[in-house]
């Protein structure tokens, strides 16, 4: 499904693309609000998903009484919230809560101007099935959700991080399918074949740095899954000792990377480091390099994200994990994959 695209950039081209810039940065919102979710312990707070009425919270305080009724009947709040009151309540109800409306607003926001692009044939030939595949992923996402928080809704008041990781994945599917899109609708110059580029080294690097900055982010899932930033604040040795005692203590041995705390905290570190530095040394050589204005800037941003991400990963561990900075870190990791598949783009017009 790809948009050929001709030299210049028509009206309705750029109306469609900032249109989707507009879902993209939504999103954004989205995964950092999830985040503050979790790291509020939010997210369990509503038991019942009702994806109609159920954007019109409490309002009275019989309202309130019922809803806190549903939630004292939870795990969480049996096991682990017992001296909650109806104030403390609302305070992490309201996380969730516009965790959730922000997702159906979204949904709306995509919805709405798609059909009128739709009606009024503004949309090029190639690109409808693209945002229908869009729409439907956004609601797929929706009730991958509810099915994550359902994990925490039985015995153990715990989301599973297999469920949380897949929902993150998700989002930043979702996310890097729209930003894409909207690249190649803004890009006035045609895709170059292999054959015609002029970088070809770079274009082969950034595919890898790519993956392996997906599975570091991944690895960030489980770390926030499992709390696992939440031991060994210290760096870059853990527990006083380059190998964290504990690494591989669970059976069967690949269970560690999913679900030691100590293993997949130590993961992260690892390829955390090792990404930014792979990425620093691919700057370097790209500054070697003649590009274009606009490609340079594009290692140049990846190369300052770098810097900040590690810098946001190392704070929110030896601060022992505070939610604004945890929060940071999760954004400048969407940022950093944001500013690394920009540069995959550009490589693909020089």
């Amino acid at each position: 499904m790809s948009i050929q695209k001709m030299p210049g950039i028509s009206t309705d081209d750029r109306l469609i693309a900032n249109w989707l810039l507009l879902c993209a940065l939504l999103i954004f919102a989205m995964v950092v609000l999830g985040g503050v979710t979790r790291l509020t312990g939010s997210g369990l707070s509503m038991v019942n998903w009702h994806p109609i009425h159920g954007v019109i919270p409490p309002m009275s305080a019989q309202e309130w009484d019922e809803e806190f009724a549903n939630y004292r009947q939870s795990p969480e709040f049996i096991k682990k919230n017992r001296n909650m009151t109806v104030d403390g309540f609302k305070k992490i109800f309201y996380f969730e809560y516009a965790h959730r409306v922000l997702g159906r607003f979204i949904g709306l926001v995509f919805l709405v101007p798609f059909l009128f692009f739709y009606f009024t044939r503004k949309i090029k030939p190639g690109l409808t099935p693209r945002l229908i595949v869009m729409f439907f992923l956004g609601g797929l996402q929706g009730l991958l959700g509810w099915y994550m928080v359902k994990s925490g809704l039985v015995d153990n008041p715990h989301v599973s991080q297999y469920r949380l990781t897949a929902h993150l994945s998700a989002a930043i599917l979702i996310y890097a399918f729209i930003i894409w899109t909207a690249f190649e609708l803004l890009s006035s110059k045609p895709r170059l074949s292999k054959a015609d580029s002029s970088a070809p080294g770079f274009r082969r690097a950034v595919h890898y740095l790519m993956l392996l900055l997906v599975i570091t982010i991944i690895s960030g899932g489980f770390v926030a899954g499992l709390k696992a930033g939440l031991i060994f604040n210290t760096f870059p040795r853990m527990g006083g000792a380059w190998v964290p005692e504990g690494l591989l203590a669970v059976s069967p041995l690949y269970l560690n990377f999913f679900e030691n705390m100590v293993t997949v905290q130590f993961n992260h570190r690892l390829l955390a480091v090792m990404v930014g530095f792979l990425l620093l040394v691919y700057w370097l050589v790209a500054k070697a390099q003649v590009f274009d204005k606009s490609t340079s800037r594009s290692f140049d941003l990846i190369a300052l994200m770098v810097v900040m991400q590690l810098v946001l990963g190392i704070s929110t561990l030896l601060l022992h994990v505070p939610v604004w900075l945890a929060a940071s870190h999760q954004a400048g990791a969407l940022l950093l994959f944001t500013a690394v598949l920009y540069n995959m783009h550009k490589l693909t017009r020089v």
